[in-house]
């Protein structure tokens, strides 16, 4: 299996690919180019979407539209991607912190991190959105990143990337509360290897697939934290995985190429854009957004 350029986009900074199964179609957004992306692989349709600011993550919402954090807050977005509501502000600072990866829970809540963009303070935190507001669910962090949920919803799965570190909880659908943080794994950087954990998302068979950010390659790990396999990007930095296709069994993988090398783009010019690859094992479908819950 080898991945191959899906759409020729080159994003600043794609992010958080999300599969529709409803409309057979994948979005994601670039969060330096401030758009938010439509891609039907069937046709090859593609559609922008301009935003009126960063937008770091969405998730679709149950009857249509999607909700989507950005630097100033979580917010409701219809079906063509125009604002609708303000559900919660960024509660931290805003001029150093803005809204990153993101998914939805199985019970129908928001799960979403943020980044500390100085990466000195530890200040970003991972959060959850529902009908009783935000709340912090980890704190301490610098980048969060890689939020996937196991086959039964039981174990959430979280990363910090600049600390190489991927970690596990106990997941509770009926409360969502987060409990027994354990180590998943811990990627050991070298000096010509600083592929560090960023979006990931998990198979049918509960294998957490993660992308290494300056790492050129994407991982697929056992529910035991084993290195199962790993595949080279056309890209330095990949950012993000997801599932798609009628089967949910073709991947697909975004990615950056802003604040890269002269050298680096010439070397690999499709950077930013969507890759792809078929796989064996089917992924899962995306959960949707509830506001009841």
């Amino acid at each position: 299996m080898k991945l191959t350029v899906a759409l020729d986009v080159r994003a600043e900074l794609g992010e958080c690919p999300v599969w529709s199964v409803e409309e057979q179609a994948l979005y994601f957004v670039d969060i330096k180019g401030r758009a938010l992306h439509r891609f039907k692989p069937e046709t090859g349709a593609h559609r922008t979407i301009p935003m009126p600011e960063e937008i770091g993550c969405i998730g679709v919402r149950k009857g249509g539209g999607f909700i989507a954090g950005f630097r100033s807050g979580l917010w409701l977005l219809d079906a063509g991607g125009s604002r609708l509501q303000k559900l919660a502000d960024n509660p931290e600072d805003q001029r150093t912190s803005r809204f990153n990866d993101g998914r939805v829970d199985p019970a129908g809540r928001f799960l979403a991190g943020t980044i500390d963009e100085p990466k000195d303070g530890g200040k970003a935190h991972l959060y959850r959105y529902d009908s009783r507001g935000l709340e912090p669910l980890a704190a301490g962090l610098l980048t969060s990143n890689g939020v996937a949920f196991s086959p039964d919803g039981r174990t959430l799965y979280h990363s910090d990337t600049p600390t190489f570190t991927v970690w596990r909880y106990d997941y509770d659908a009926a409360s969502g509360e987060a409990t027994d943080k354990n180590l998943f794994v811990r990627l050991q950087p070298t000096e010509n290897d600083r592929g560090r954990p960023d979006g990931a998302a998990v198979d049918a068979e509960g294998c957490y697939w993660t992308a290494l950010f300056e790492g050129g390659r994407i991982q697929r790990y056992s529910p035991d934290g084993l290195l199962l396999a790993e595949y080279p990007i056309p890209a330095r930095c990949p950012t993000m995985i997801c599932f798609g296709g009628p089967d949910l069994k073709t991947l697909y993988v975004t990615s950056a190429r802003t604040s890269r090398s002269e050298n680096e783009l010439a070397a690999l010019p499709h950077s930013g854009s969507l890759f792809t690859m078929p796989v064996d094992v089917p992924g899962l479908p995306e959960y949707q957004l509830d506001l009841s819950v």
